[in-house]
């Protein structure tokens, strides 16, 4: 059944009100017709079984069948900070880990950035990475979509860190811990009780993190990570560093 996410705003006690390309989808696209059912939510805290009532110029008026239970995000909440990376990676990695549970996405620079920050194109981009997101969410079948922040330099990411239960600081050159060393007891210990519990992944660009910038995060109370024996494509290692927490949390038929 097709989701999509509307804002609170559109969604009242009976009635939903979708409009922009969320309309322009359900009528063109799946070709939509008074009695479908779908599925919206306004990523938040409600979300609902809705029945199309009519199609209008200006978007898609539908009435409440049954409210439902909003229970498909993951108890771990994961950031991905991801060093800007070249071409769409940013987008495979916003698209990919949205599916798998991400709650946000951190972009950054460091010293081996290849991307040029260009503050002029920055809004464009945002958009663009909401719009991946959004999709991903609906496809994935989330109950709320990924906040996807502005990027931000290393100092910043830095004092970040604080913010998070824990940080994995994922680096290739790491030879003695290992992420399943930090993320089971880790695991283990916040299991037992209902707080909250936050995760960053910090992954860096293509060249790496240099030797510095480890010893800051380090310093800055990061663990630093290896991700196995083989080397992983700046893209592929958030995804699977975000599959290992989950799975360590019992988020993917874990414990």
């Amino acid at each position: 059944m097709q989701r999509y996410f509307i804002s609170p705003a559109q969604f009242q006690q009976e009635q939903v009100w979708i409009t922009g390309e969320d309309a322009r989808h359900i009528s063109k696209v799946m070709r939509g017709k008074p009695g479908d059912v779908l599925i919206v939510s306004d990523g938040i805290s409600r979300e609902a079984r809705v029945a199309i009532e009519s199609l209008e110029q200006d978007g898609v008026r539908a009435r409440v069948v049954e409210e439902l239970a909003m229970t498909r995000e993951p108890r771990l909440k994961v950031t991905i900070a991801q060093s800007l990376p070249k071409g769409d990676k940013m987008e495979l990695v916003i698209q990919k880990c949205t599916e798998l549970g991400a709650v946000s996405f951190l972009p950054f620079l460091s010293s081996r950035t290849i991307v040029q920050y260009d503050a002029k194109k920055e809004q464009k981009r945002l958009e663009r990475w909401g719009k991946i997101a959004k999709e991903a969410a609906e496809q994935a079948h989330r109950n709320r979509v990924p906040g996807v922040e502005q990027p931000v330099g290393w100092k910043k990411l830095l004092q970040a860190f604080s913010s998070y239960s824990l940080v994995c600081f994922c680096y290739e050159k790491e030879e003695g811990l290992q992420l399943r060393d930090v993320l089971r007891p880790f695991a283990e210990q916040r299991l037992i009780g209902d707080e909250p519990v936050s995760l960053l992944i910090v992954v860096g660009p293509e060249g790496g993190f240099t030797e510095e910038e480890c010893r800051e995060a380090e310093g800055a109370r990061a663990s630093t990570v290896g991700l196995g024996r083989r080397i992983l494509r700046t893209e592929t290692a958030g995804m699977t560093a975000l599959a290992c927490a989950l799975y360590e949390f019992g988020e993917m038929g874990g414990v």
